[in-house]
């Protein structure tokens, strides 16, 4: 049975309804606004194999490669389709490799154990593949669960319950899963476990069931060391939610303009990391827009700074190297009305996105994967590239440049410098630099002219564009 499409369109709702990581983006400044008047710009620093044939030959890896900027996979990816559009999909991967992240189960892979003992990794397998053959540093998602493990039955999977959680009796039997995994793929050293705790959310007591997942965590991140112990293993990958400013269930202990974190977030945060036997970096996902009602505040731009106050919040909390597995600017559409997700232009999503990323490298993120919502037809808003089902298929699309580009010019480890910014009255021009470029965005809907580390500048409405230094 194939898998079913999920969630091709972005953020997943369900759960509501080599390196470590340790070479962070180090930053001395800056991330800049600018307005009518010249300032440089500020810092945003604060406080053999079981079943399923054989296993696919790994290819040799630079030992220490960090995660940095990446994407994950989703139900269509570049394995399958036209076989020119395919290759030049990979072309594309392969020009500048990103880290790639994949699920174990669902997101274009099958039930990876339909019964106990079979085991079925072929399309696993293909996505594995696809990884090494473009150089990418590959990160698995283990998430979800086998139907047996989750009170199905054996033999069958019925997808409509892939994001419900293993039974507490078979959290041994995913963990052991988790091991057979990683010794088919023995190249693969970095482990997400679980996403966005599925299946964790505690209806009676209105709350994440944090000591369950915390207690499957501690399982599989002890297999996993167990197989070897250079593997490296991240948790809780929970939702940083948030809501609007003094409402709905925020903690007091993080805020800002763009509203309150909410408390189940921060507490599932905090449960875990004093319970848990071990963690190579934490992970979390979320987005810059309201948990309810979907808001961006004080507007779609400087909403995105709760990603920088989130992660040194994370990074205070846990003292570990913080991974965003994924990040979302763009708030769905609600009720078929116009104006969500996929009612932005193309350069108004490059736009946002690329200020969020911005704040993501300056506030020291380790590693943020794009969730990458590829489509099979002609329209796919947010895509990295056209898809390889169509015989014209496989280029690059605005997202895949920014996030190629991107990594190549502030991969973990860059230490940012400061700008000089001006720009007429009443318009917001952003930047991020370090000795070698400078990343500038426009973030008004009109044509802005700026001046930039000393040249002057004529910004097309919502232009992302990359000065040398």
């Amino acid at each position: 049975m194939m898998a079913p499409i999920l969630d091709a369109v972005g953020r997943h709702e369900a759960a509501r309804s080599t390196g470590s990581g340790t070479g962070r983006w180090q930053f001395a400044v800056l991330v800049g606004a600018c307005g009518a008047v010249a300032l440089t710009a500020l810092p945003l620093a604060m406080a053999g194999r079981p079943g399923g044939g054989a296993a696919p030959k790994p290819v040799r890896r630079q030992e220490g490669a960090r995660p940095g900027w990446g994407f994950t996979h989703t139900q269509y990816s570049a394995d399958h389709g036209e076989p020119e559009a395919t290759r030049r999909a990979t072309g594309l991967l392969s020009a500048r490799p990103l880290t790639q992240n994949q699920h174990i189960m669902g997101w274009g892979a099958e039930n990876p154990e339909p019964a106990p003992g079979r085991y079925d990794f072929q399309a696993l397998d293909e996505r594995v593949a696809l990884m090494r053959a473009t150089g990418a540093t590959p990160v698995l998602t283990l998430c979800g669960a086998p139907d047996w493990m989750k009170g199905g039955r054996k033999g069958r999977t019925d997808w409509s319950r892939l994001e419900a959680a293993p039974d507490r009796r078979h959290y041994k039997d995913f963990a052991r899963l988790a091991g057979v995994i990683a010794r088919r793929y023995p190249d693969i050293r970095h482990f997400l476990v679980w996403n966005e705790l599925k299946g964790f959310y505690d209806e009676r007591r209105r709350r994440w069931n944090y000591e369950g997942y915390t207690e499957l965590y501690n399982l599989v991140y002890a297999e996993l060391k167990r197989q070897n112990p250079a593997n490296l293993v991240g948790g809780p990958y929970v939702v940083a939610d948030h809501d609007p400013p003094g409402e709905g269930n925020g903690t007091p202990e993080l805020r800002g303009p763009w509203g309150d974190f909410d408390q189940r977030s921060a507490d599932v945060v905090r449960y875990w990391n004093a319970h848990r036997a071990g963690a190579d970096f934490v992970v979390v996902d979320g987005a810059s827009y309201t948990r309810e009602g979907h808001r961006t505040i004080p507007d779609e731009f400087a909403a995105t700074e709760k990603f920088a106050d989130v992660t040194r919040w994370l990074r205070h909390v846990t003292g570990l190297p913080v991974w965003w597995a994924e990040w979302y600017v763009e708030p769905p559409a609600e009720d078929d009305r116009p104006g969500g997700r996929d009612g932005w232009s193309e350069q108004h999503r490059t736009a946002v996105q690329a200020v969020a990323m911005m704040r993501l490298a300056a506030s020291g993120a380790s590693a943020a994967f794009y969730w990458n919502p590829q489509q099979a037809g002609d329209d796919c808003p947010g895509c990295l590239w056209r898809s390889t089902r169509l015989h014209d298929g496989g280029h690059e699309l605005p997202m895949a440049r920014l996030l190629s580009r991107f990594a190549h010019e502030f991969p973990p480890g860059s230490a940012f410098r400061q700008a000089a910014v001006t720009s007429g009255a009443g318009a917001r021009v952003e930047v991020l630099a370090d000795d070698a470029a400078v990343l500038v965005v426009n973030t008004e809907h009109w044509p802005v002219a700026a001046r930039v580390d000393g040249r002057e500048l004529s910004l097309a409405p919502y232009e992302v564009r990359w000065l040398t230094r």
